[in-house]
């Protein structure tokens, strides 16, 4: 599956939107398309799938390792069958469109020019063209030639100027960029092409998808063609993806509005190796029978009305403390808590199987790659194990003076600035969430059949 990366010089400069307008109009041109994000996100992915019909793919070195990177991209070539109803039929090969996070070269765990490097793909690099001709094309050069400067091998092969108009403002810039930059086309200004955001980033796809006649009218200025010629083989993992034995297990998911922060790859281990059903807290959903728990991140503080006074928690609180174990990242976390508190001050009881109460803050309390090391032998880890994952939330966890925790932080701030991981009966709380890659869901399934 040959593809490319979308890098921006910025944060905010629209990389989403380009991402969204470029998967369209691969489309319309008869590609079938594998959507795929650089670095730890949830929400620029769920707007990825509501376009490309397909999961995308979660590409983090941190969080995967160079050769599991490799291994999660090649697996999305499973995901484009040709069953998409824009390419039925046709024999057009896929292309993976990877987006990427922040500017091309922010970040020191895993840049977005780390994950083109590791795949060995070309970079079309995303640049705010609002109000800038020549100045567009010095800033694509700029991009380009720092690669070499700081030992990065990686092609920045041309641009998509976001916010441009046509006419001569489009002629300018593609006058002004040098010959070894294409100008693979431009995203014109539009109200309809905007998200809406909130805390945590943006709205997911599910609530706030961009209507197609803006991404058709979007993908009518870009060169799908040329795109298409541009993307390039990746690079093969050296180890490929071997299916690990099956656990005589069922685990139990949360998946609701509440509960939306997971990655494909993780649903995907649980069903290769376990039986895996799904329930919904928000809806009320008795908890069914399983042999452990996941509750995934989400927005269980937009939620915190509905999940006291559906039950779901109180049942789930009741199992756990008669010894059902019970896995939560972040959101999940802080439903197993005792209580939330939202921003405006209002409190509601969550299921009581951690000693803690968790107040939600208006600004972030942490983001960053994470790792960890288990002091003791947990649901993900083993005593002495290390894994890595990333954090951002908006709420603070204060716990009782004899909480127990299963990890220090090596990095990252976790629940109290050195540990993660709230341990109470079989069960486990963190801040961090982790990728499959890490080995941690694997432990957890392999505890819950012994």
């Amino acid at each position: 599956m040959n593809g490319f990366v979308l890098g921006g010089v910025s944060s905010g400069v629209g990389k989403t939107v380009a991402a969204l307008s470029i998967i369209q109009a691969l489309e319309d041109a008869g590609y079938a398309v594998q959507p795929a994000k650089a670095g730890p996100d949830f929400i620029d992915p769920s707007h990825h799938e509501a376009i490309a019909g397909r999961p995308s793919r979660t590409l983090d070195l941190w969080l995967c390792g160079e050769d599991g990177l490799r291994r999660n991209y090649a697996r999305g070539e499973g995901d484009v069958d040709g069953s998409h109803p824009s390419t039925r039929g046709t024999s057009s090969p896929a292309i993976c469109v990877v987006e990427g996070v922040m500017g091309l070269y922010d970040g020191d765990g895993s840049s977005t020019a780390m994950v083109a490097e590791a795949l060995d793909l070309p970079v079309v690099l995303v640049v705010d063209a609002k109000a800038g001709m020549e100045s567009v094309a010095a800033t694509a050069l700029g991009f380009q030639q720092y690669a070499e400067t700081i030992g990065r091998d990686i092609e920045v092969a041309g641009i998509v100027a976001q916010r441009a108009h046509g006419g001569r403002h489009e002629q300018g810039i593609r006058d002004a960029l040098p010959d070894d930059l294409e100008f693979f086309g431009r995203i014109p200004p539009n109200p309809d092409l905007e998200i809406p955001d909130r805390h945590l980033g943006l709205e997911m796809g599910a609530e706030a998808a961009l209507p197609r006649e803006a991404l058709r009218e979007a993908a009518e200025s870009l060169a799908a063609e040329r795109l298409a010629a541009v993307a390039d083989e990746p690079s093969a993992p050296e180890t490929p993806t071997n299916a690990a034995d099956p656990v005589d297990a069922t685990v139990a998911v949360a998946d609701d509005a509440a509960f939306c922060f997971r990655y494909p790859a993780t649903l995907e281990r649980f069903r290769e190796r376990a039986e895996l059903v799904t329930f919904s807290p928000v809806a009320g959903d008795s908890v069914p029978d399983c042999d452990g728990v996941y509750l995934p991140g989400g927005y269980p503080e937009l939620y915190a009305a509905e999940l006291e006074s559906a039950g779901t928690l109180a049942e789930l609180g009741t199992l756990a403390s008669e010894g059902l174990p019970v896995l939560g990242e972040c959101g999940g976390l802080m439903a197993m808590s005792q209580s939330l508190t939202t921003a405006e001050g209002e409190t509601s009881e969550m299921a009581g199987i951690l000693p803690a109460d968790v107040t939600m803050h208006d600004r972030y309390q942490a983001l960053d790659h994470v790792e960890l090391e288990a002091t003791e032998g947990t649901l993900t880890a083993n005593a002495g194990d290390r894994i890595r994952g990333h954090e951002f939330h908006y709420s603070s966890a204060g716990v009782d003076a004899d909480a127990r925790f299963a990890f220090e932080t090596v990095r990252g701030d976790g629940i109290d600035g050195g540990h993660d991981g709230l341990t109470e009966y079989n069960s486990l709380g963190t801040y961090v969430h982790v990728h499959p890659e890490s080995g941690a869901f694997d432990r957890f399934l392999e505890r819950l059949e012994r």
